[in-house]
C-alpha cells in the first residue's frame, strides 16, 4: 500500500543536539562519525580521524540552516535527469516515455503516469538525504519504527505523452494537520511546457510493528518540513476541485466486476506491500469494455482502507455514479489552461476492490472518463 519511496522526506535532526548549552567547549563537541551519522561532514584535521562531525557549537546566534549534503553523487545521480529546484523546495526531473510504457492508444498508460510519480518521489527524498528504504523516513521515525502509508491517491491527466516525448515532473511535500502529510505533483509537456497532468496525496503515518496509525509529532514535523515550501502550495487550489469530493461506498451488486485476482510477486514492491499500480489496475479490470474502446481515463482517486498482502483474493467491482455532478475544473492553474468540461463525453465510475472471502473494503475509488481524442 505504501508509495515505494515516494515519500516525504526528513532531515537529520543531531545538529540540533546541544544548543541550550552556552558553556559548552569546542573540543568536547567534535567526535568521530557514527554509522547512523549525520550528513553534515567536515574535512578533519587529526590523521587518525579523517573525517570529523561538528555536533553543534553555543554561539547565541540563530540556528543556520541545514547545509547540504557532502557525499559524493552516485553514478545514478549524475545519469539521471532531476534535481532540486533553485529554492530546495521541490524537485524536478525529466523522463523519456518509452515504447513498453505504451498502450493500445500508442500513449502512457495511467500505470506508467503512476509509476514515475513513484519514482520522482522516491528521487526527490534521496536527494535531501533521506532513507533509502521504501519509506522515506526520518532519523525519528527509524528510532520509532514509524512509516508513512498512503491515505487517498488523486490523478489528473489532461494529456497523454506518446511514445518518445519527453515529460517533466515537479514535486513537492508539506504537512497535511496534525496526523499525516501530503505530497503534490504537476507534470508537464517538456518540449512546450504545457501542464499535461496534476496528482496529489495524502499519507497517515504507521507504527510498522503494530500496524496502527500515529499522530505526526512535532519533533518528526521538524525533520522534513524544512524541505518544504514555507508557504501553501498546491497542485490544485481550486476551491471544491475534484480531489477533496468524497468518495460513496457502492451499492452491491455492482454492476461491473472482476472476481479473484491475485497479487503477482511483480505487484510487491520492495517493502513487501501491494504496490499502489497495482490498485489502479485491478479497478480498471472491471470497467466495461466498451468505455475503455471510446473513452479514456481522465481522472482517478483512490481511498486506501486496508493493506493488501501477497496470498490475499481480491474483487473488482464497478458501477455507474448515479450523482452526475462533478466539479469543474475550468480557468487556468499553475500556469496552464485546463480544459473545459463537456458534459456529454464525460463519465463517472465508482469502484471498490474487496477481498473476496470476507468482503472486507481494500480500497475505494472513482473515475472520470472522456472520450478518446483523433489519433495521432
Amino acid at each position: 500500500m505504501l508509495l515505494k519511496g515516494g515519500a516525504f522526506p526528513a532531515c537529520n535532526a543531531a545538529a540540533r543536539v546541544g544548543d541550550n548549552r552556552q558553556n559548552c567547549r569546542l573540543s568536547s563537541l567534535i567526535r568521530r562519525p557514527t554509522k547512523n551519522a549525520a550528513f553534515y561532514n567536515f574535512p578533519g584535521r587529526a590523521r587518525r580521524a579523517p573525517f570529523l562531525r561538528v555536533k553543534s557549537v553555543a554561539t547565541g546566534e540563530p540556528k543556520s540552516k541545514p547545509q547540504e549534503s557532502s557525499h559524493e553523487p552516485s553514478l545514478a545521480d549524475r545519469l539521471r535527469l532531476g534535481s532540486l529546484t533553485e529554492d530546495k523546495m521541490s524537485y524536478k526531473e525529466k523522463f523519456i516515455v518509452r515504447c513498453y510504457e505504451v498502450g493500445i492508444n500508442k500513449t502512457a498508460t495511467v500505470e506508467t503516469i503512476a509509476n514515475l510519480l513513484q519514482e520522482v518521489g522516491c528521487n526527490h527524498a534521496q536527494s535531501v538525504g533521506f532513507s533509502t528504504d521504501g519509506f522515506a523516513t526520518t532519523l525519528t521515525m527509524r528510532k520509532l519504527h514509524l512509516i508513512w502509508v498512503t491515505a487517498r491517491m488523486h490523478i489528473e491527466i489532461y494529456k497523454y505523452p506518446a511514445w518518445g516525448d519527453v515529460v517533466e515532473i515537479e514535486t513537492w511535500c508539506q504537512s497535511e494537520g496534525r496526523i499525516g502529510t501530503r505530497r503534490d505533483w504537476i507534470l508537464k509537456d517538456y518540449a512546450t511546457g504545457e501542464v499535461t497532468g496534476r496528482a496529489t496525496s495524502k499519507w497517515v503515518m504507521m507504527n510498522q510493528d503494530t500496524r496502527r496509525l500515529q499522530k505526526v509529532t512535532d519533533e518528526v514535523r521538524d525533520e522534513y518540513l524544512v524541505f518544504c515550501p514555507k508557504t501553501l502550495r498546491l497542485s490544485f487550489p481550486e476551491e471544491n476541485n475534484a480531489s477533496l469530493k468524497k468518495i460513496a461506498k457502492l451499492d452491491d451488486p455492482a454492476q461491473h466486476s472482476k472476481v479473484g485476482l491475485v497479487p503477482r510477486r511483480a505487484d510487491l514492491d520492495m517493502n513487501h506491500h501491494v504496490n499502489n499500480v497495482a490498485y489502479i489496475g485491478w479497478v480498471l479490470e472491471s470497467m466495461p469494455q466498451d468505455i475503455i474502446d471510446s473513452h479514456e481515463l481522465h481522472t482517478i482517486t483512490l481511498d486506501y482502507r486496508r493493506e493488501c498482502q501477497q496470498d490475499d483474493v481480491v474483487d473488482s467491482l464497478t458501477s455507474p455514479e448515479r450523482d452526475g455532478s462533478f466539479s469543474e475544473l475550468n480557468g487556468t492553474t499553475n500556469g496552464s489552461p485546463v480544459s473545459e468540461k463537456d458534459e456529454n463525453s464525460r463519465l463517472q465510475f465508482l469502484h471498490l476492490l474487496r477481498l473476496s472471502k470476507v468482503g472486507l473494503e481494500i480500497n475505494r475509488g472513482r473515475t472520470e472518463w472522456r472520450k478518446k481524442p483523433a489519433k495521432r
